[in-house]
Parts: C-alpha cells; structure tokens; sequence
C-alpha cells in the first residue's frame, strides 16, 4: 500500500509544476486587458517590468516563470471638449 501512495505522490508532483509554467507575458498581458475590457474598465494601462523593478500600480500577474510582473495603472482621460455654441445672430 505504500508503494502505492508512492508512486502517486511520485506521479502527482509533476503534474502540479506543469499546470504552473511559465506563461509568456504577452499572453497573460492580453487576458488580464480582455477581462478588464469585458469588466467595462476605461483609461488604464497594462504595464510588463522586471520582478525586482519598483514601479507605482498594482501588481495584476507574474509571468515568465516568475521573472517579471505586469502592472496596472489607471490613466487620466482627456477632458471632453465642450459643445461649441451655435452662433448667436
């Protein structure tokens, strides 16, 4: 019975660090903007810096195994430009 749970564990560890690789940061950038997209948020950026960079924002993900960070900022929007009155006789 031991051998059993063995080879399970044995089996098992493996599969856990495949379901963790490294996913490409351009991937991960483009899901995080399309849910953010489909959550209707406006006027942000998505930003990929090294792991060790401090940089101002929110960190969203990790990618390439760990080795760099994507962050979030929210941007200012352009003011709207007023309506031009009608000219006035």
């Amino acid at each position: 019975m031991k051998v059993w749970i063995t080879l399970a564990a044995v089996l098992f560890v493996p599969a856990c660090s495949y379901a963790q690789a490294a996913k490409p940061c351009e991937e991960l950038k483009s899901e995080i903007a399309t849910k953010l997209d489909a959550k209707g948020v406006k006027s942000y950026s998505l930003e990929i810096v090294p792991k060790d960079q401090d940089v101002e924002g929110k960190v969203v993900g990790s990618c390439e195994g760990g080795t760099k960070k994507i962050v979030y900022r929210r941007t200012a929007t352009a003011p709207e430009s007023p309506a031009k009155e009608s000219a006035k006789p």
